[in-house]
């Protein structure tokens, strides 16, 4: 299996439960993985398509050597089928839907399985969702849908409904952190350090580290800090991050009001998510006043859900607005 399909260690008991029902003959129509992001849903998702699709599989693994495997490794398997936005950020929409579930009713080109696999499932808008809903009611022969979903509150509950779910959980920080180091060639403590910025999800720490993320964290945590010490204004901020993905600059706007709570609660030895950060953080937490960080809390809160329900705001206007109640937290 390449890197886009792999069993992680801590999915190897729902991977096994699968390979069961597969022996068995009792696969479900249509499996919803659901679950936080980062914990190698989508390369689950991949591996069984893999597995179903290949013509001799080798107790619960494909062989890597028939037709199948062969077209799965060139990446051009004709019953594999990918449903994703056009563009990060942007909805799936109908008739995208409609293009492959057309596909999926014909006679599958190799023989067996005809496979779609949709991520992030709460991507589709509602005219694309009820378009699925068709083949979910009245699926082919030889047919599976895969859905993996970051937001299940965001799928539709008509469609939770029709769909097998298997949940995923973040994994243990021991087995993580393992993980995590033997990865990246990290000891542990830096291991610690880059999970609790990705909030316990090992891929997600993965992205950061080896992407640009990480570079885009610091600068947006820079300019927080700029913004609170008068080095900068809200506006000028706002016009500089504005063209990023503002839904990794809520998650990690989130993560450190979340930060700021714990510290004010009085807990000793808080476990925060953004240690990099603690110095702000508690000069933060010393000056503001409790009801104004859940406001904030909130707000950005409401914000990231209308991002995620494809709402097309004024971004450079967002953040300006969210960056004025940050500035004034500790006013």
């Amino acid at each position: 299996m390449n890197v886009d399909e792999q069993i992680y260690p801590w999915l190897a008991e729902q991977w096994a439960h699968l390979v069961e029902q597969n022996a068995k003959g009792r696969l479900p129509h249509a499996l919803l993985l659901s679950g936080p992001a980062g914990v190698g849903k989508a390369a689950f998702g991949a591996a069984l398509a893999h597995l179903l699709l290949c013509h001799q599989p080798l107790e619960g693994k494909p062989c890597g050597r028939c037709r199948s495997c062969e077209l799965i490794a060139s990446g051009h398997h004709p019953d594999r089928l990918f449903l994703r936005p056009e563009e990060p950020g942007k909805p799936i929409r109908v008739d995208q839907v409609r293009e492959l579930t057309n596909i999926l009713h014909s006679t599958a080109q190799q023989g067996g399985y005809r496979i779609m696999i949709m991520d992030p499932a709460e991507a589709m808008n509602v005219a694309a969702a009820n378009a699925l809903l068709k083949t979910l009611e009245e699926p082919g022969q030889d047919t599976l849908l895969i859905l993996v979903c970051h937001q299940l509150g965001q799928l539709m509950p008509t469609i939770r409904s029709r769909c097998q779910r298997m949940e995923f959980s973040l994994p243990s920080p021991d087995q993580s952190r393992g993980w995590l180091a033997q990865q990246l060639d990290l000891n542990e403590d830096e291991a610690e350090k880059l999970l609790a910025i990705a909030q316990g999800a090992p891929l997600g720490a993965v992205s950061l580290k080896q992407g640009e993320l990480l570079d885009l964290r610091r600068n947006f945590m820079s300019g927080l800090a700029d913004v609170l010490r008068d080095r900068t204004d809200a506006i000028s901020l706002a016009q500089k991050l504005h063209k990023e993905e503002l839904i990794h600059l809520l998650d990690w706007w989130l993560s450190l009001l979340a930060d700021l709570v714990r510290l004010q609660s009085g807990a000793p030895n808080p476990d925060l998510n953004n240690v990099d950060m603690t110095k702000m953080l508690s000069a933060v937490a010393n000056r503001a006043d409790r009801v104004r960080i859940f406001t904030l809390v909130d707000r950005v809160q409401d914000e990231r859900k209308s991002l995620m329900l494809r709402h097309n705001p004024n971004r450079q206007l967002l953040l300006e607005k969210l960056l004025f109640d940050w500035r004034a937290l500790i006013r």
